[in-house]
């Protein structure tokens, strides 16, 4: 073999991959709170970041709660929460995830906002840090580039609600290295959920599907085809939904349907994926689901109520 050759490979083989104990979560809303939860019941050292204290002691005091639902429900032990909870550290700085090996990203599905947080965080981190963003569908290539370190970069996509939901999706971008991807999928492994390959192309493979699927419902609403409960009891007894897609829509948040629409919109440059006026005009009036309180239902009495 060429002398050249073998330094190559050997310099390769005695490259130091990351051992992934200590994790940081940036954002402590519904999906940063899911993914604490997960990784550290799974035995991980966990940060959850966020700017706002009061942030993270409520996500920290929900995560303690949906625990004891699952105690309850015989999914986790009760024995488990307390070290559970005890490996969560709470910080307002990004200095605390200094020595991190995995930081995921769950800030707003805005690229703007993802890019400076990257751009603050990579000077913090140590080189061999894998970094992750949760996105729901923008091109992990591109925040990539936003960093200093684009070969350890990755698309790591849970879904909501993240305790219950088995699947991840694992999207590369165009300078993840091989190895890296294969530290990324062995720590989704050991989280007990499945795996599943998207390509860097807008929203992915879950949420290409889903989102223009909403928004043809929102469609259907505003066109006057149906009502809000009609159509959500079309789907969830025409075609054995768990829940009707405007439900889904107030659950997973209108202004994160909007952004996911904008995306495929503009990324793919074709009308079918033009988002509705309704939801537009939802969005702008603030009536954004469930997190604050009106959606496409009204959910501030007893029982949610239909908005239109």
């Amino acid at each position: 073999m060429d002398v050249a050759v073998k330094t190559v490979v050997k310099a390769k083989s005695e490259k130091t991959l990351p051992v992934i104990k200590k994790v940081g979560v940036i954002g402590a809303g519904q999906m940063g709170s899911g993914i604490a939860h997960v990784v550290a019941l799974s035995g991980y050292d966990v940060v959850l970041n966020d700017i706002k204290a009061d942030a993270i002691a409520k996500s920290i005091d929900l995560i303690e709660k949906n625990m004891g639902r699952q105690a309850q429900k015989g999914t986790i032990k009760e024995a488990d929460i307390k070290p559970a909870i005890k490996r969560i550290k709470a910080a307002t700085s990004q200095d605390a995830l200094s020595d991190c090996d995995l930081v995921i990203e769950a800030a707003t599905e805005d690229e703007s906002v993802k890019r400076k947080i990257f751009q603050e965080l990579c000077p913090r981190l140590k080189k061999s840090a894998l970094v992750a963003t949760n996105t729901s569908s923008i091109s992990i290539t591109r925040l990539a580039a936003a960093t200093d370190r684009p070969e350890h970069f990755i698309g790591m996509h849970f879904m909501n609600p993240v305790p219950r939901m088995e699947l991840v999706e694992l999207i590369r971008g165009i300078a993840t290295e091989d190895d890296m991807f294969q530290v990324a999928r062995r720590f989704v492994d050991s989280l007990g959920k499945i795996t599943a390959v998207s390509e860097d192309f807008p929203a992915f493979i879950v949420n290409r599907i889903l989102l223009p699927m909403i928004n043809e419902a929102v469609y259907t609403l505003y066109e006057g085809v149906g009502t809000v409960e009609a159509i959500d009891k079309a789907m969830r007894l025409g075609a054995h939904h768990p829940m009707g897609p405007l439900e889904l829509a107030d659950f997973i948040g209108l202004d994160t349907c909007l952004a996911v629409m904008q995306v495929l919109y503009e990324g793919l440059s074709d009308s079918k994926y033009r988002p509705c006026p309704l939801l537009v005009k939802y969005v702008e009036a603030g009536w954004l689901g469930r997190k604050t309180n009106r959606g496409f239902y009204d959910y501030r009495g007893e029982k949610p109520v239909p908005t239109r």
